[in-house]
């Protein structure tokens, strides 16, 4: 077998199945006679052939990914079983429901993205594609064939939880771009973990701390211009939280993916993500924030009323409170977070019929926004100048904007350079002197970011 490297993913599919290599050869066998492929006889030495890295030709890795989806309950494709030309697809957003493979899956991402250093190495998904993986992790189950326990123990388990809230606070504070390689590389130790086998007993944390890791890997990566990379990230966390029994973790993360939509300008798609999550969230916390970002979206299209119904509904339930117990990872979403969601609703609504006062919602989101938030802020100060522009109070704006010019310079973010961007749009019909100081200012700072990208 020189020169061949072991199927893994195929060795734990067939794992998983339960069978003998023999019953698999005839199972195989059986379904080639029923499909009108009578040469089709393989035995138990080919089958472990095919394991042992050597490729079947057609029909047979169709056959085999036919069998095997009929046991394990779950709908397979040859390159699930790493029987295409590349192995499992990794440009593919689609995750295997079996806990060994998916942490495979995911090592296969971290190390292209570690190893390829460029934006594009996958492709963006978009569309049904991307609407369907998030409605399959968030409704699906998974199984687990390691018995091992040597992957994690309490102690690592702590630790993990602790380096993944310390990169939450960091990020959030001074954006992704400086902690984006070790966030990533931390996953990927994850998933080697992972795979070496996670006890019983601290399943639900290992699962949710990495739920929450690779919510961040995704966001990190999103906010440095890696589009499709945070979105295999993001599938990760949503598989992880079901792992963990959080499926409203998942919601979150979807919810995520949804913003990233809005950003690409794919408010059709981001509407299906939040479809899909508006069905699975029981939360206080969770129904509130996708009834924002559903009426931000709604906003987007130019659909005032939908808009206004849904962020009127999100309105109730921060008013309520949210609940007694917010979990952490949700805990962002407050009345701050639903301000800052109406004052980019009100400016895309700008120019439907009636002024809006967008500046008056973001001068509500700084008031309300707590310490260690610094990117929002940035943004949001960003915001409210940009809406002062087009709402003619180009004197204060420009005031306004110098602050926010010297607080967006500490923050290393392609949001915040996008939110530049928009900034200048607003500023252009006005040609004052102090006005020009912003626009050279914004222009500087914008074309210094590392992670910009045009958005």
């Amino acid at each position: 077998m020189t020169g061949r490297a072991t199927n893994t993913y195929l060795a734990l599919w067939i794992a998983a199945t339960g069978l003998s290599h023999g019953e698999i050869a005839r199972r195989i066998a059986a379904e080639a006679i029923r499909q009108g492929h009578r040469q089709i006889a393989p035995d138990t030495t080919r089958v472990r052939r095919w394991i042992d890295g050597e490729r079947p030709r057609p029909p047979a890795p169709a056959l085999l990914a036919a069998v095997v989806s009929d046991v394990v309950g779950q709908s397979l494709t040859p390159g699930d079983l790493g029987l295409t030309a590349a192995g499992p697809t990794l440009d593919n957003i689609q995750l295997p429901l079996l806990t060994e493979a998916a942490a495979q899956t995911l090592a296969g991402w971290t190390q292209m993205d570690l190893l390829l250093d460029r934006r594009d190495t996958f492709k963006l998904a978009l569309g049904t594609p991307l609407i369907l993986t998030a409605e399959r992790m968030l409704g699906g189950t998974a199984r687990q064939l390691s018995r091992d326990t040597k992957g994690f123990d309490a102690d690592t388990t702590t630790a993990l939880e602790e380096v993944t809230a310390f990169f939450t606070k960091a990020d959030a504070s001074k954006g992704g771009g400086l902690y984006r390689s070790a966030i990533v590389a931390q996953l990927a130790e994850v998933a080697r973990r992972i795979q070496d086998g996670v006890p019983p007993s601290l399943k639900a944390r290992v699962f949710a701390a990495t739920a929450d890791l690779a919510a961040l890997a995704g966001w990190v990566s999103h906010d440095c211009g890696r589009y499709a990379t945070a979105q295999r990230y993001w599938t990760y966390g949503i598989y992880a939280a079901g792992e963990a029994g959080q499926p409203d973790r998942g919601v979150e993360i979807v919810a995520r993916m949804s913003h990233q939509m809005i950003y690409l300008g794919h408010p059709s798609d981001a509407l299906g993500l939040l479809g899909v999550a508006a069905k699975k969230a029981t939360l206080p916390a969770t129904r509130a924030l996708i009834a924002s970002q559903t009426g931000r979206v709604r906003a987007a299209l130019g659909d005032e009323r939908g808009a206004e119904r849904h962020l009127a509904a999100a309105d109730e339930l921060v008013a309520d409170g949210l609940g007694d117990e917010v979990p952490e990872w949700v805990a962002y979403f407050d009345a701050a977070e639903h301000a800052g969601a109406r004052a980019v609703s009100a400016r895309d609504l700008t120019g439907t019929g009636r002024p809006r006062t967008a500046s008056v919602h973001f001068t509500d989101a700084l008031a309300l926004r707590k310490p260690g938030f610094e990117r929002v802020r940035v943004m949001d100060r960003i915001g409210l100048a940009a809406a002062l522009f087009t709402e003619g109070d180009a004197e204060q704006a420009a005031v306004a904007a110098q602050q926010a010019l010297d607080d967006a310079a500490r923050i290393d973010s392609t949001l915040v350079a996008s939110r530049l961007n928009t900034l200048l749009d607003a500023a252009r019909p006005y040609k004052t002197a102090a006005v020009d100081d912003v626009r050279t200012r914004a222009r500087d700072l914008a074309s210094s970011r590392p992670t910009t990208v045009a958005a």
